[in-house]
Formats: C-alpha cells, sequence, structure tokens
C-alpha cells in the first residue's frame, strides 16, 4: 500500500548563497527565511522585506539579482511519517533498514520544480534534478534517519535569457519561457517549488503511476474508459476498475493483475460532459483498487473524469486542403469563443487556488467555452483543469515551444527531440484524463520553410513534415488517440489574413491582428471581409484603469508614450498614443486617456468576434490574446486588468458570446 503525505504542512524556510558557496558548508548571505510549499524565492523574500514589490513602477528591477544565487529550501521530515507501519511478508525491507524500523521505500514527488538543482536529505545529495515541466522522483529510503531527518531542495545555475525574442531553434533549456519577459509581462524569473511536493510511504504492492482517458459513442449514450497503470509487487492478484456518478455506482469490474496493466472498461450507461452555455457538466470518478489474493484491498487511485464526443467537421467553403474547423461536441456543431490563458502571475508558485476559481469563474460567466494554454508557458497545474471541467471550459494544450523572433524553427537535433517527446508524454499522462481537455498543439507561431526554399520571404507555419513536430504528434497518436493534434498555431498555408489575399482559400486556423493604427473604419472593412476559418489570436489593446496606474506607476502613471519607462517596461507598442491625440485626446488627462482607449478595445474586439460568429458555419472559432493581466501593464491586449476587474471589452464580448452564431448574431 500507500501513504502519502503532504509537504506543505511543513514549516520550511529558504536561504541564497553565492553559486556553489553552500556546498562549503558556510553561511548564507541572504535569509534563511519563512517560506511556503509550493512557493517561490522570490515571494518568501518579499514577504520577509529583503526585495521590493516589484508590480510597482520598475521595482522588478530590483529583484533581478535572485536569479544569480543559489538557493536552498529545508524542511524537517515528521519521525513518524518514515517508520515502517507493518512488516511486508512478500517483499521485505533490506536488513539495514528493517533494523532501523523505517518505512520500506519512502519516495519524494515534487510535481514541479523550477529549474534544476539537487535535492539533499540531512546533508548529503539524493538525486538532481532538471527541468520544470516534468515532475520529479527521489528515493530517500537508504538516506534516512531514524528521527531527524531535514530535507532539502537546492537550486542552481538558471539560464540566464529565455525570453520573448531570440532563436527558438536554439532552445534547450525546459523551463518556462514567459517570465523571462513578453510583451505583457516584464522580467521576474522565478525560482522555488512550484507545485505539489509529497512524501509517499510504501508497502507491499502499490499503483506506481495512472493514466486513463475516456470516450462517448453520443448516439448509444455509451461510453468507455481507458485505463493504463504501473503496478509495484507481487502482493496484487486482481485489479478491481470501478465507474460511479451522483447518483451511485455505474459499473465494476476485475481484472488479472500484471506490472503493465491496461484494460479497456466498456458499454457504461453514462451521461454526457456538455462545455459551457451547451448543457451541463456531468463528472464521474474512476477508482482503480488493488487486490491481494485473499480480497482485501492494499492500494486505490481515482481520478475524475467526464464522458463527450468530439468530431471535427470541414468549414463551409473552406478549400479542398483546409484541415476541419467546425467542432461537434455530443453531436452540436459549436463555435468556440474564448480567449488564450496566460499565467495568473509571473511568480506562478504562489498562485492558489482561489486565484484559478476567480479567473475562470469570470471566463464562464462571459459566455466562454474554450482557452488555448500557448507554449511559451506551462502543463496548467491540475486543479486549473479540474475546474475547467467543473465550468465547462475546454482547454487547448500546447506543448513547450513558442516563436522567438529572429528564428521561429523548433530545434531538431536528436537529443531535443528525446526530450520532448520524454515532456509531451508527460503532459499527456497527467491530464489526458479530464473532459475539459480538447486538443494538443506541438507549440505556439512556430515556422519554417516550405519545401526547398531558404530565403525568410517563404517561411510558413510548420507542419507534419519537420522531425520535431513529426515526433509529438507520435507521441499524442499513441498516448491520447481520441484527441485531435495539430502541428503548431496558426496552422496551414498562412501566419496571418491580408486583405490582399481574401476569397483564395488560404487562411486557415490564423493569428492577428492584434492592434491597427488609424480610424476604427479601416478594421470593420477588414472583418467585413475576412474569409479565416479559425482564428486563434485576435487582440486590440486598451488601458488599464486609472486608479491601478496610479497605484502601481506613481509618478510615472502619465504621461502615456513611449518615452516613459513605466509605459515601456512591458509593451510599449501597444500605448496608440499618436492615434489618441490625432483624434483629439488630451496630452495631460490619464483619465481621458483611459475611456478612450477602453472604449476603442470594446467597439474593435466585439465587432471582430461578432463578424467571425456571423460567419458560422463558414468560421469556426474566435480567440483573443489575451484574457488577463499578468502584470500591471499600462495598456495591453488584456480585457481583464492585473486586480481582476474587467474592462468594458469583457461587458462588449460577453453579448457577443451569448448570442446564436450565424445570421444576424442575435440573442439566444
Amino acid at each position: 500500500m500507500k501513504r502519502t503525505y503532504d509537504l506543505s504542512e511543513l514549516e520550511w524556510t529558504v536561504a541564497g548563497w553565492h553559486p556553489n558557496w553552500w556546498k562549503w558548508g558556510g553561511a548564507p548571505d541572504v535569509g534563511p527565511v519563512a517560506a511556503k510549499v509550493p512557493g517561490s524565492v522570490q515571494q518568501a523574500l518579499r514577504q520577509a522585506g529583503i526585495v521590493p514589490d516589484w508590480n510597482v513602477g520598475l521595482d522588478s528591477r530590483l529583484c533581478e539579482w535572485v536569479e544569480s544565487r543559489d538557493w536552498r529550501f529545508e524542511a524537517e521530515l515528521p519521525s513518524e511519517w518514515t517508520r515502517l507501519a507493518k512488516s511486508a511478508a512478500k517483499q521485505a525491507p533490506p536488513a539495514a533498514v528493517a533494523a532501523e524500523g523505517l518505512a520500506t521505500r519512502a519516495v519524494l514527488r515534487c510535481e514541479g520544480l523550477d529549474y534544476q538543482g539537487a535535492v539533499l536529505l540531512n546533508g548529503r545529495p539524493v538525486g538532481r534534478f532538471r527541468g520544470s515541466l516534468v515532475p520529479h522522483a527521489f528515493d530517500l529510503t537508504r538516506h534516512l534517519k531514524r528521527a531527524g531527518n531535514r530535507l532539502g531542495i537546492v537550486f542552481t545555475e538558471i539560464p540566464r535569457y529565455l525570453g520573448q525574442i531570440g532563436w527558438t531553434s536554439k532552445m534547450r533549456a525546459w523551463k518556462p519561457r514567459f517570465n523571462y519577459i513578453w510583451d505583457w509581462v516584464a522580467r521576474l524569473v522565478q525560482v522555488g517549488i512550484w507545485d505539489d511536493v509529497r512524501l509517499e510511504v510504501r508497502d507491499g504492492g502499490f499503483i506506481e503511476s495512472l493514466s486513463l482517458h475516456t470516450d462517448y459513442d453520443y448516439r448509444a449514450r455509451q461510453g468507455s474508459v481507458v485505463v493504463a497503470a504501473s503496478i509495484a509487487g507481487d502482493e496484487t492478484q486482481a485489479v478491481e476498475v470501478i465507474v460511479a456518478g451522483r447518483e451511485g455506482e455505474v459499473h465494476r469490474q476485475a481484472f488479472a493483475a500484471q506490472p503493465d496493466f491496461a484494460c479497456r472498461v466498456e458499454g457504461l450507461k453514462v451521461e454526457p460532459w456538455q462545455p459551457n452555455s451547451n448543457g451541463e457538466q456531468r463528472l464521474y470518478a474512476v477508482r482503480v483498487r488493488l487486490r491481494s489474493a485473499d480480497g482485501a484491498a492494499i492500494d486505490e487511485e481515482a481520478r475524475t473524469v467526464g464522458f463527450r464526443q468530439i468530431v471535427w467537421g470541414t468549414c463551409e467553403g473552406a478549400a479542398p486542403d483546409a484541415e476541419p474547423w467546425i467542432c461537434a461536441i455530443n453531436g452540436a456543431p459549436t463555435f468556440l469563443q474564448g480567449f488564450n490563458w496566460s499565467p495568473i502571475r509571473p511568480n506562478f508558485a504562489d498562485v492558489t487556488e482561489q486565484d484559478y476559481r476567480v479567473r475562470l469563474q469570470a471566463y464562464r460567466d462571459m459566455g466562454c467555452n474554450l482557452l488555448r494554454v500557448w507554449g511559451g508557458s506551462f502543463l496548467e497545474k491540475e486543479c486549473f483543469y479540474r475546474l475547467c471541467d467543473e465550468m465547462g471550459l475546454l482547454v487547448w494544450q500546447e506543448f513547450p515551444l513558442s516563436s522567438s523572433g529572429l528564428d521561429n524553427r523548433p530545434p531538431d537535433d536528436a537529443d531535443t527531440i528525446r526530450e520532448l517527446r520524454a515532456i509531451a508524454g508527460s503532459y499527456i499522462r497527467r491530464r489526458q484524463h479530464h473532459p475539459s481537455l480538447l486538443m494538443w498543439s506541438g507549440g505556439n507561431e512556430l515556422e519554417g520553410y516550405t519545401r526547398g526554399r531558404k530565403r525568410p520571404g517563404y517561411l510558413k507555419p510548420v507542419d507534419l513534415a519537420y522531425p520535431t513536430i513529426a515526433a509529438l504528434a507520435e507521441v499524442a497518436r499513441e498516448l491520447d488517440p481520441t484527441r485531435r493534434f495539430i502541428p503548431a498555431s496558426p496552422s496551414g498555408p498562412r501566419f496571418s489574413a491580408t486583405a490582399e489575399e481574401f476569397g483564395k482559400g488560404v487562411h486557415h486556423e490564423v493569428h492577428g491582428p492584434w492592434n491597427m493604427a488609424g480610424p476604427l473604419e479601416d478594421w470593420f472593412r477588414y472583418f467585413d471581409a475576412d474569409d479565416a476559418l479559425f482564428r486563434s489570436e485576435t487582440g486590440f489593446p486598451g488601458a488599464s484603469a486609472a486608479d491601478l496606474l496610479r497605484e502601481y506607476g506613481g509618478e510615472m502613471a502619465w504621461p502615456g508614450n513611449a518615452d516613459n519607462p513605466f509605459w515601456r517596461h512591458t509593451g510599449g507598442w501597444w500605448i496608440q498614443w499618436d492615434d489618441y491625440l490625432r483624434e483629439g485626446g488630451d496630452a495631460g488627462d490619464l483619465d481621458a486617456y483611459v475611456r478612450w482607449s477602453q472604449a476603442r478595445q470594446a467597439t474593435a474586439l466585439s465587432y471582430a468576434a461578432r463578424a467571425c460568429k456571423r460567419r458560422f458555419p463558414r468560421c469556426g472559432g474566435f480567440m483573443m490574446w489575451m484574457g488577463h493581466d499578468c502584470w500591471p501593464c499600462p495598456v495591453n491586449n488584456s480585457v481583464i486588468d492585473f486586480l481582476g476587474r474587467p474592462k468594458p471589452a469583457a461587458a462588449a464580448l460577453a453579448e457577443v458570446f451569448r448570442s446564436a452564431p450565424g445570421g444576424d448574431g442575435r440573442k439566444q
């Protein structure tokens, strides 16, 4: 069996040294200070008064030194967690361990460590880790003492720069890129334990790992579950799979145990999970239970699932070579509408489940049914997916590749492909049971040369001809065959849709525009003529509220032009200063600029969304970059500000989202 202890309950500290100095055993030059786990070094230092609030003015620059230290989180493990619970008859612990009265096996499981370093127990190394995007496990057993076990997790050698501008082809450090700086967040490179940490004390037979996915036949109203589990120990004789809903047990079936267990349970009489605004989000529990020869339950794992059928159809009037972009969910063709999801904060280790709930409820209440987690970020936390399941918000999850400006080609050497295959497999196994998970994508804004061409003018979105993308597609096809995979977003012949090529059938799934200088009439004409099959990124800038700008900008809150360092600290190109002045704006009035900017954003985005929705089923969906701010940006493409407050564009879009697709866009 397996007993699990949550290490967030312990009293943690964090301390910092100049690189490698901690190995000498000397005192740290920063701390130790109290820390939370999960949690970032930056948040612990801020709470201790060592660094300022990085959201204010230009104070993020005063926090960049944190990246240059080595940091050690420490806590003492309670002795009762590691003592032997019972003697395992068939799988006795090593004699030296048994003599100490310790657990048969104690494994430290870390769901997210950002980014690399070492695990220590009682000052001795247990193992090393590298990579923020996959979980890590460490066997502590032979290092344990009877009592007084001190656990340390050390972070070292943070990559210097992975931010927005660079070369995708040179990316080799699998750490979230966005918090190195993007055009919607300043630099705050997180260091720390960003997800759950637990101690598993194992004895006898237990479930080492578990993954599962569901399928559904909407016409027959029957579901199926495919289960894959790794089972340790020879005590297990049978594996029981139990499916239960809110009315009670739906199905129970026993199978012979095998170390690499796999089964398919079919013919389940279950109700469908529906996306937001289409119906109810019916959820079920799948429990996988191990039983010994005498029928005793010896271990159990559970997952919450839903059953739904996704079928992709061709857009009306699409070119013969176009991919399908009409999503039918449980037999109902559905216009997909929503936002690109950015992390709630750059120090995402410190984001709570309540923070997620507040943001996701805002999208649900607006009428959204889809969020895209883009490739410059990470596999969102389990609670994000669980809440999306509950709220009917579909998730388009990308693997960790994104554009870089100087080149956008995926790295394609054998070692990198091998690493990316492992990351993709980990993503899939951990999240594929969620009904909210709609599809996988190879990454964000990845481009390469068309066949036989090697001049920049011939760049186009990547396809399956690229070895890296082909490898990711193979992993998705093998592990999650019921879900769609696309090479990247955008996909198809063109990155963006241009007015010059409207009507030629070359605008499939496209990105842009994100702004448009000049009168809004130009924007209206563009979307009136639009022929894109799916718009997965469209945006328009709108200022944050004046009180937010004064709170975080102080004396730099105004004027709002590119000469103001606070305004250009993130994305200075969103300011629209020339348009504001051309339309008679008062250069000395912050409040007037905010009203003008927010009204302009609301008009532009609602017009674009309505124009696309009116074209359904010639257009399958409309998504905006972006939903919410993770930084107090003076002006940005978000419709929810840093404090979680909606801009006027949110209400304007909600009116469109709540209307019926096609026709004249009248309300449902």
